[in-house]
């Protein structure tokens, strides 16, 4: 009988033990497994949330796998998973909960050399409002996406980095990331996406003290050519629209007239951008001097606004529209179109339209011979001007100077009298009604084509006959050509145009715009800030200059 220390009781005893430790081995690759199971479903059902666009789903499902996984003694799984969550929580707008945990996974120096960790870390940075910190990772992230080939990665990424540099005010490097981000862009075979960022590189280099006019004007043209590409009319439509407002501050009116008009078959179903397309068009033919031609888009422009209940667009209008007639001589007509366009600045509340069009019926009422209004409007016009704010002085000096030759016509016509009014010849009369009633025809019919339907309402009300024939100077008016309109959403919100130097605004979150530019008589005074924009069109659909924050999130196995 074998002893209990026997050879043979212990082998039985060490089997029984190997085989309890293969069974626990075995169980734990099995729940290792399971859980490795439910990690990869949690994080699957995570990035399904934000798809849906529910980031409090989301963000519970990146949890939950985050608490997973540190039941796991892999370390590369918990940060992946700490990762994901750190995505979620920025997504969800609480970057700094989101920062922390994506600061948990970054391991020293091998996080630095991951692309989308340093994008999500510039990501947060950014909604944190820390612009320098933000720029900094996006410069590394889109360094690496270059070392790694991925040109489009990094073409997204110079976007985000030129918005940041665009907040801090910094013209130049931002011109240098959005025409890097073009490069990048070219490169994927992403010509829209190229052209987009071209014309923004464009717009913004207009901030930049180191770029020159044929800079400028390459980067528009090189933007043009491409946005053929583009297969959304409406973002090519309002890409044309953005380039046409450049060539504008370039003082290109030719150039810009061409781009709203390629743009107007592209926003037909956008009663509101074609209104400020129209708009634009008779602001710049205007300042061509092509007045007849200016009419038609400034009476439709003026037709649309109006039935969008956009009264300050509206005034505009009426303002550019009497500004045009005065150069044809139809003086009556502009009267009563400046009055139309004083209304719907008193409707607004808006003091700086409303002392441009006084100063416009006191030009008239001087060229009719009509001192004694003239003067009254003059001081209702420096009245006004007490209200407006970043008003050049040269503007009160002008309107007194006005005021005074006012004053001095009215001694002249007491010491000599009264004129003789003298009837127009029929034929001047009868040339006049006929232009009036075929730009009415073409307007009309321009309109129907154009809306399909959309503006029969404007239609009814935005034709009116005016009368008037006496010729007038562009000098007397100066400010009554208005501004162009690049407002897009909302095209009732216009900003203030004054003839003095421009003073900065903030920066939204979004992306920035160039300022309008207003017509002085045949010369424009062009004004190019940064200024916070309209929400861009279809914001939901997503293109490389989308400024909705959106970090970037892994599949962890």
């Amino acid at each position: 009988m074998a002893s209990d220390g026997s050879p043979v009781r212990d082998v039985h005893e060490n089997q029984k033990k190997k085989k309890a430790v293969k069974i626990r081995r075995q169980r734990s690759d099995v729940e290792d497994t399971e859980t490795q199971v439910e990690i990869q479903r949690l994080t699957e059902d995570g990035h399904a949330a934000l798809q849906t666009g529910d980031n409090t789903a989301a963000v519970q499902c990146f949890k939950n796998a985050l608490k997973a996984a540190t039941k796991l003694s892999e370390g590369r799984l918990q940060r992946s998973c700490a990762f994901n969550l750190g995505a979620a929580y920025v997504e969800a707008g609480r970057p700094q909960k989101g920062l922390d945990l994506l600061s948990r996974s970054q391991s020293g120096e091998r996080g630095e050399r991951i692309a989308d960790l340093q994008y999500n870390l510039a990501t947060a940075h950014e909604a944190l409002r820390d612009w320098t910190r933000a720029a900094r990772h996006y410069l590394q992230a889109a360094q690496l996406y270059r070392s790694q080939g991925d040109a489009c990665a990094e073409g997204d990424t110079c976007v985000r980095l030129a918005q940041c540099h665009l907040k801090r005010k910094e013209w130049n490097e931002a011109v240098d990331a959005f025409r890097r981000a073009a490069e990048s862009y070219k490169l994927a075979g992403n010509t829209s996406a190229a052209a987009l960022t071209l014309k923004d590189a464009g717009k913004h280099m207009l901030e930049s003290d180191s770029c020159t006019a044929d800079d400028i004007i390459t980067v528009l043209t090189d933007s043009l050519e491409m946005s053929s590409d583009i297969t959304d009319q409406e973002t090519q439509g309002k890409l044309l629209m953005d380039v046409g407002l450049s060539f504008t501050q370039l003082r290109l009116f030719s150039e810009a007239a061409e781009c709203y008009e390629q743009a107007l078959h592209l926003v037909t179903s956008k009663p509101h951008r074609l209104a400020v397309i129209l708009q634009n068009l008779g602001a710049v033919h205007n300042t061509l001097g092509q007045y007849e031609e200016a009419l038609k888009y400034h009476k439709e422009a003026a037709a649309i606004h109006g039935s969008l209940g956009s009264r300050s667009a509206q005034g505009r209008c009426f303002s550019n529209l009497g500004f045009a007639l005065v150069e044809l001589g139809e003086l009556e007509e502009a009267w009563e179109s400046f009055l139309h366009a004083q209304q719907a600045f008193r409707d607004t509340d808006d003091p700086s339209g409303q002392w441009q069009v006084c100063e416009g019926l006191g030009g008239i009422k001087l060229q009719m011979r009509d001192p004694d209004k003239a003067s009254q409007y003059y001081k209702d016009a420096l009245q006004l001007l007490c209200k407006c704010q970043d008003v050049s002085s040269s503007v009160q000096e002008r309107l007194v100077t006005k005021l005074s030759e006012a004053l001095q016509q009215k001694l002249l016509l007491q010491q000599v009298g009264p004129p003789i009014q003298r009837a127009a010849p029929e034929r001047q009369h009868n040339r006049q009604q006929k232009r009036r009633a075929a730009v009415i025809s073409d307007m009309q019919q321009n309109r129907r084509q154009m809306l399909n339907g959309h503006t029969h309402e404007a239609e009814a009300s935005g034709d009116r006959k005016l009368h008037g024939k006496v010729m007038m100077s562009s000098e007397s008016m100066p400010e009554t050509n208005r501004n162009l309109n690049n407002t897009y959403e909302k095209a009732e919100i216009q900003p203030e145009i004054f003839s003095g130097e421009s003073t900065e605004d903030d920066l939204s979150s979004e992306n920035t715009k160039l300022k309008p530019v207003h017509m002085n008589g045949g010369q424009a005074s062009v004004r190019s800030a940064v200024t916070p924009p309209s929400k861009q069109p279809d914001s939901s659909k997503a293109t490389p200059i989308t400024r909705r924050l959106t970090s970037r999130f892994c599949t962890v196995m």
